[in-house]
């Protein structure tokens, strides 16, 4: 998440909203954000509900739910996923930065 706490800016002035969701509860999470003061959106989904809907992996055997960055757009369709294959395969702010540039140009009026 220190990766998304440095760029927040960027996404910020994009219009882009961070939401990152985990498997921990409500409280602990709000522990965490606390702490942490990170600038952007924390959901606890203890019962795995999110995780669900969007076919996140789970391996026990790497310390339970791999990484997963999904984009949707202001319609609600995903637009992007990436499914991480291990704890730190995570893309790069610059790739989901590029890939809002990139629907947002697609759905300025006129294009």
């Amino acid at each position: 998440m220190a990766q998304l706490r440095q760029g927040y800016p960027q996404f910020e002035a994009r219009d882009i909203e961070i939401v990152v969701v985990g498997p921990e509860d409500a409280r602990a999470f709000a522990d965490y954000w606390q702490k942490e003061s990170l600038p952007f959106i924390g959901l606890p989904d203890p019962k795995a509900s999110v995780l669900k809907l969007y076919g996140q992996e789970v391996n026990l055997f790497k310390l339970g739910r791999m990484p997963a960055q999904v984009l949707v757009d202001k319609a609600g369709m995903a637009r992007f996923v990436h499914y991480g294959h291990s704890m730190s395969d995570i893309p790069e702010n610059e790739e989901i930065l590029a890939v809002g540039d990139e629907i947002d140009a697609q759905t300025e009026p006129g294009v």
